[in-house]
């Protein structure tokens, strides 16, 4: 799992709990993920199911992609499909994803890369394997978290945002046992560069092997814990969480998670999200790819679609447009 990391994590800036903050917040809930598929058919783990939509906010969904190793011509993506209403984060943690849009955003990202997609009014767009790597096969793995926009932003221009993995704000814990990689928010004064309509913050942690962290977290937000690698607890009652599972935290001041000391199989360490915001509390009415307030914004969303309204489809190749970012 590359992702993005430090040569050396103790000159790192310290995340750390001050005494005052002694309300560690509890797991109210662990579920475990569903496989499913996705697009043209890769395999996803269905991160939200079976999770009360009230405690997600302000989450709509969100899919851990593979990780799946691809032999040549099988790299899989999404066919051109629509948005409007929320937000499309996706961060790429092995392999290479290109993005286009019918709103002029396009890039490739790789290696701790993060898409960020404020779908807004409404676009199409489409996320696909380079041809080269179709030809060559090779590693996928990654998530892509929906955010949803409160009501006063749902109409808003779509925009799009290119996250270079080299400029999510790093930390480590004060015995440099866990990274913190923020992609969006703020932890402990560590900000991440990724520009947010919703309050919220993202975190990908990777904990070694018998260490614990425990991170100040807003106690307006939400807080959950999903686990893409390895095997460890959260919480101070250390409730076992593994990969492909989701804690959904209660009231507090901290997020402890700690990584078991030998982990199982492949993973050298635990690899976890840490997602939080600011609920939204509004009315949802969400189908396939919109998500509205009212049943009646997300009929005329679909017939938006289907008259042309959200874009045209370019006839102009991703590559010949945006440029192809070529293996090493």
């Amino acid at each position: 799992m590359p992702a993005v990391t430090a040569a050396d994590w103790t000159v790192l800036p310290r995340v750390i709990a001050t005494p005052t903050q002694t309300e560690d917040r509890a797991p109210v809930s662990v579920t475990t993920a569903p496989i499913g598929y996705e697009g043209e058919g890769f395999p996803v783990h269905r991160a939200f199911a079976g999770v009360d939509a009230r405690q997600l906010d302000p989450f709509i969904h969100m899919d851990q992609m593979g990780e799946v190793e691809y032999q040549p011509g099988e790299p899989k993506g999404t066919p051109w499909h629509p948005h409007r209403g929320f937000e499309t984060v996706t961060y790429m943690i092995d392999g290479v994803m290109d993005h286009q849009d019918t709103h002029g955003g396009g890039g490739s990202i790789t290696d701790g890369d993060t898409q960020w997609m404020t779908a807004g009014s409404g676009l199409l767009h489409i996320e696909t394997p380079p041809e080269w790597l179709v030809v060559k096969g090779g590693v996928f793995h990654g998530l892509q978290l929906w955010v949803n926009l409160p009501k006063a932003s749902k109409w808003l221009p779509p925009h799009y945002q290119d996250i270079r993995g080299t400029d999510v704000g790093l930390a480590s814990t004060p015995d440099a046992g866990a990274l913190l990689r923020v992609i969006a928010g703020e932890v402990d004064g560590v900000e991440g560069p990724g520009s947010t309509h919703t309050p919220m913050t993202m975190v990908h942690a990777t904990v070694l092997p018998g260490a614990e962290m425990t991170v100040p977290w807003r106690t307006d937000f939400n807080a959950l814990v999903y686990v893409m690698g390895g095997t460890g607890h959260v919480g101070r009652e250390r409730r076992p969480l593994r990969a492909g599972q989701l804690a959904v935290l209660g009231h507090g001041e901290t997020v402890t998670v700690g990584a078991d000391r030998q982990q199982a199989g492949k993973d050298p360490a635990m690899e976890v999200v840490l997602l939080g915001g600011l609920p939204i509390r509004e009315p949802i009415a969400w189908a396939g790819p919109f998500v509205m307030n009212t049943k009646a914004e997300v009929a005329q969303a679909f017939a938006d679609f289907q008259k042309g309204r959200l874009g045209t489809i370019p006839t102009v190749p991703h590559d010949d447009v945006h440029g192809e970012l070529l293996p090493e």
